[in-house]
């Protein structure tokens, strides 16, 4: 019983607060006070957390790292794709270039799946899936882990400002993008001449009013990501889900809540992890 404690702790403790470095980007210091108008190619290292997941060698999904096994992901992206089995699949992780991955670059297989059992196809709620690696990643100044919300209570006190996106957008583009976006609370999100009340309560928006940057600079599956002031890090906020077309007024991306997830995601990779132990 207390082994498999302290196996618990340790999982609990790496996923979400005991990462030192979590969250941090080794070239670049806090976010300017200036803000990122549109989208934008994304200098190297920017994103230390982001991955392409591929397949066949081309990029289909975002992802986000956790941990140096584990990647936080969308389920859309898994979702018909399986049946073609995880041996066509791989996770990159330090790439900015598609075309050229470059000298940062690393590469995983993926070793298990996990989708949340309570993927909705229609509604899209419960949009996220973990990905367990064939092998760790090396962490360097171009890979690292981000950190999460421990809770929707956590999450408010973290002070968060400067969100993000990032990815290689849609349509795709070679080169990594980023654009700064603003959270938009459910209730604005949900007007008439929004999204009209289908946002649910384990979503999140965020883009801006004008349709300027939004999910279109990301991927299916990859971060919403924001500076904590408090912490003097970044914050995976959100998981990309889905969008309305791209960059329309009153249609921003919208996102899987991470913080509402928090459980699941302990629950998960603490029972993968003593699975893979036994």
């Amino acid at each position: 019983m207390k082994s498999t404690f302290k196996v618990y702790v340790q999982v609990n403790l790496k996923l979400f607060f005991s990462l030192l470095g979590c969250g941090e980007r080794p070239l670049f210091g806090p976010p300017g006070a200036s803000r990122i108008v549109g989208g934008r190619e994304a200098p190297e290292g920017a994103w230390p957390w982001q991955v392409s997941i591929q397949i066949q060698y081309r990029h289909h999904c975002g992802g986000t790292l956790l941990s140096s096994v584990w990647v936080l992901t969308a389920t859309h992206c898994f979702y018909h794709h399986l049946r073609i089995g995880l041996s066509y699949f791989r996770v990159v992780a330090g790439l900015n270039t598609l075309s050229s991955p470059g000298k940062y670059a690393q590469v995983r297989s993926i070793r298990g799946v996990k989708m949340h059992d309570g993927y909705n196809i229609i509604t899209s709620d419960n949009d996220v899936t973990l990905l367990l690696l064939s092998s760790p990643f090396k962490f360097t100044n171009y890979i690292q882990p981000i950190c999460l919300p421990g809770d929707v209570i956590h999450e408010a006190m973290l002070n968060l400002s400067h969100c993000f996106v990032s990815g290689w957008g849609s349509p795709l583009t070679n080169k990594l993008q980023e654009a700064e976006v603003e959270l938009i609370d459910r209730r604005t999100c949900n007007r008439v001449t929004w999204y009209n009340g289908i946002i649910t309560e384990k979503m999140i928006c965020a883009g801006l009013e004008s349709g300027a940057a939004d999910s279109c600079q990301g991927d299916s599956g990859g971060p919403l990501q924001c500076y904590s002031e408090n912490q003097d890090r970044f914050y995976q906020v959100g998981v990309t889900s889905f969008g309305d077309e791209c960059g329309l007024p009153h249609k921003p991306g919208v996102y899987a809540r991470v913080s509402i997830f928090s459980k699941w995601l302990t629950a998960t990779t603490f029972l993968i992890q003593q699975l893979t132990l036994e």
